[in-house]
């Protein structure tokens, strides 16, 4: 049962009014009211119907997009391709940067919730299965593991760490390594570490975290290229890949003959503006039409499967390997 504002109002031990000040607030309304009332609203799952009077039950034609950096060069163009796939169908849409924050995260939900979205695609993932449990709309997730309920649509990450391992060994490479951001070994993102463990499994993973700003990165990438000594790196993205072409050339590397770079993700932005780079690309105009298509199905009451969606991956060769 649909837990209602005097549900709320009862077991917060106040009146209706109060519950529709602290929602809409609105008024003087003390820190220990605010909170009974929002305890009880979680407590109850409540979610504020702000768009049922003026929608007079028509659907809100809304969709949410979580992601946990939109100024990421590949969340941005991913964004951008999802918003244009959205529209063409009619649907509006919220953009929702998580920065990787779970508390940032859980109140996005709470606010799509509340304003009634259609539906959310989302690929953040700094909540607990129960948080995306709770959410009425559908939700199609992108790279990530949110529930076992909740479909993921992602590149063939395992593929790409297969192609990556297989193209630097093809190039004559001995010392070869792995460098990583944060990606956990069950999402489907850590798949590509477990691609390329399976070409090149003594070849050492090491991680530089996704956290760290430009300048630390750096710092960790010299010492890894001075410690490590290799002569050919996969980079599970590119901009991380970009990073360590910078710090090679600070280090006179030359790139390709004492070190070959490899990078994962192909955007539009690597593939015009650093060309030299080689890359596996992930297919993102394909990525955008098939999840806006299952999420159009969800909503439609339709049943769609939740495993299966891997998208193939492909090499762009650049001069970096």
């Amino acid at each position: 049962m649909v837990a209602k504002l005097t549900d709320v109002a009862k077991l917060a031990g106040v009146s209706p009014t109060t519950v529709s000040r602290v929602i809409n607030r609105k008024g003087y309304l003390s820190d220990k009211t605010i909170s009974k009332v929002e305890a009880a609203m979680r407590e109850l799952a409540y979610k504020p119907n702000n768009l049922a009077r003026s929608l007079q039950g028509k659907s809100a034609k809304l969709i949410g997009l979580i992601f946990p950096n939109i100024s990421n060069v590949f969340y941005a163009e991913l964004i951008d391709k999802l918003e244009h796939e959205l529209f063409k169908q009619g649907y509006k849409t919220i953009i929702c940067n998580s920065e990787h924050d779970s508390d940032k995260e859980r109140e996005y939900l709470e606010m799509l919730e509340a304003n009634q979205v259609d539906g959310i695609i989302s690929g953040s993932h700094n909540l607990g299965i129960e948080d995306y449990n709770r959410v009425t709309a559908p939700i199609i997730a992108f790279d990530r593991n949110l529930s076992p309920d909740i479909p993921v649509v992602s590149s063939d990450n395992y593929g790409g760490g297969v192609l990556a391992a297989q193209t630097l060994v093809k190039a004559g490479a001995q010392n070869i390594i792995m460098i990583t951001g944060n990606d956990n070994s069950n999402s489907p993102t850590g798949l590509r570490h477990a691609g390329f463990a399976s070409v090149l499994p003594d070849a050492p993973i090491i991680n530089v975290s996704s956290d760290f700003s430009p300048v630390r990165k750096e710092m960790e990438i010299k010492q890894i290229l001075s410690q490590t000594k290799p002569d050919a790196i996969f980079a599970s993205d590119d901009l991380t890949a970009i990073l360590i072409m910078k710090v090679a050339q600070e280090l006179d590397i030359q790139i390709p003959k004492d070190l070959k770079i490899i990078g994962y993700d192909g955007t539009y932005f690597v593939e015009n503006y650093y060309p030299q780079l080689a890359t596996i690309k992930q297919p993102l105009k394909d990525i955008a039409r098939l999840s806006v298509d299952l999420l159009l199905k969800k909503i439609a009451g339709q049943e769609v499967q939740t495993t299966g969606y891997f998208l193939p991956v492909s090499l762009l060769p650049g001069k970096s390997v």
